[in-house]
Parts: structure tokens; C-alpha cells; sequence
């Protein structure tokens, strides 16, 4: 059975709801709402809008939206303090070094290739810096390993020439060469990069500071026979002080 909806005006709302007859009218301004949002005559209603459309017709005076009070406001709000501090930080220019050959002989292969700029920079002022301090930075090898399942190639087998871009001062010093381990004729100084080799060093921090790049010529050798194919390795460079 259908039930027949009627109005119920401003001033007579208690009575209309002891008669049950408000709830009925509510239901159905909702329903008139959400026919309209489905024909796409509305695109965005927010939940105060939509309160306000279900309550219209209802006893607007009754139901209007009203402020209780004034609004409450929260400032937020931030120090933030001037460090004001020197650091001492490194940085790469580059995550890959591509070996390319150059240089083979009949029982030796060789491949040669560049490290990218290694760049220390010192920001600190003398007081900041501890006594006696010096900064180092170092680089040591992974083997070589195939991405077909090839032998590995050992780290011994990757030397490097260090390079500094010196300013003429003296304050950097640039770490020795370190031949592959085939490059008999430079022993004992051909042990490769197993260990942790020097590239740069500061003498001492107090004079060193300011920025330093550092580089490296790097080679490999592998014997003539060395099986063909990728092969891929991991130098890691580290600063100490």
C-alpha cells in the first residue's frame, strides 16, 4: 500500500514527529537527493550541501545550518636552528666505470677504464675540526663475475693509477698505483684492489679544507684463455677521518 507523504510546516515540528510523519518526509528528500546525483545534475556535493538539501522543505528555519559560537584556531608553528656547522662529506660523480680493452698482448688481455670524480669536500672551520685529524678515502674491489655463470675474475686482477686535481698547495696527497696481479714486473705492488687501497689523503684536516677531487686510471688483466662474456664487479669507496 502506498503511503501518502505531506508537509509538515515550521511550527507545528513536534507534533509532526510524535506523529511519526518528520521521519517519513526526511526519507523521502533523500531519496529526491540521491535521484538527482545519479542523472549527474549534481557533480560534487560535500556532506554539509548534502545535509542541508535533505533538510530543505523539512522546517528550514528549524534546521539551517548555524555556528554555535566563535571558531577556535590553532597556530602552528616551528623553530628550526642555524646548525651553523661544518661537515665533511664525499660524493661519486657516477655509479658505473666501463673497462674497455686496450693494450692486450698474446698471453695477456687488458682492459682499461677511468673511475668517476671523487669529490671530498670539508666545510668545517678549524675550531671545528678535532686535533691532529686527517681524512683518507679509500676503494677496494668485489671479483668479477660473469652473468653467464662464467669463472670468477679475482679483484687482484684490478689495479688503479690514483690522480688528485691539486690546487698546488700540498695539502691533499694522492695514494699509489696498484698494478693487477699478472703485471709481475711491479710487485710487490701488483696485489690488485683485494684490499683496501688508498686513493687521497689529507696530510692533516685543519689544512685541507675546503673541496678535492680524486680519480683513478683503473686496468685489468686476465690471462689470453679467460672465458668471453659479461662480467661485472663492485668497487666501494669509503672516507675516513
Amino acid at each position: 500500500m502506498r503511503q501518502e507523504i505531506r508537509a509538515c510546516p515550521a511550527d507545528r515540528i513536534d507534533r509532526c514527529l510524535r506523529a511519526g510523519r518528520l521521519r517519513d518526509i526526511r526519507s523521502q528528500r533523500r531519496r529526491e537527493v540521491v535521484s538527482v546525483v545519479k542523472q549527474g545534475s549534481v557533480v560534487r556535493l560535500g556532506a554539509a550541501a548534502l545535509g542541508g538539501v535533505l533538510l530543505v522543505g523539512v522546517g528550514s528555519a528549524a534546521f539551517a545550518e548555524s555556528q554555535v559560537g566563535e571558531g577556535s584556531e590553532v597556530d602552528v608553528s616551528v623553530t628550526i636552528e642555524d646548525t651553523d656547522q661544518g661537515v665533511l662529506a664525499m660524493s661519486v660523480a657516477g655509479t658505473a666505470a666501463a673497462l674497455t680493452e686496450n693494450g692486450s698482448t698474446g698471453t695477456v688481455r687488458q682492459f682499461t677504464g677511468a673511475l668517476p670524480t671523487v669529490t671530498v669536500t670539508d666545510t668545517r672551520t678549524a675550531e671545528e675540526i678535532p686535533d691532529g685529524a686527517f681524512w683518507w678515502v679509500e676503494g677496494t674491489a668485489s671479483s668479477f663475475v660473469g652473468e653467464a655463470g662464467q669463472a670468477e675474475i679475482g679483484a687482484q686482477n684490478l689495479g688503479w693509477s690514483p690522480s688528485v686535481v691539486d690546487d698546488g698547495s700540498g695539502a691533499v696527497a694522492v695514494g699509489p698505483d696498484v698494478a693487477p696481479a699478472l703485471e709481475v714486473a711491479e710487485a710487490p705492488n701488483n696485489v690488485g684492489l683485494v684490499g683496501r687501497e688508498l686513493l687521497a689523503m689529507a696530510l692533516t684536516s685543519e689544512e685541507a679544507v675546503g673541496s678535492w677531487e680524486a680519480s683513478a686510471d683503473l686496468r685489468l688483466q686476465v690471462p689470453a684463455d679467460v672465458e668471453p662474456g659479461a662480467y661485472t664487479s663492485t668497487l666501494t669507496l669509503s672516507l675516513f677521518e
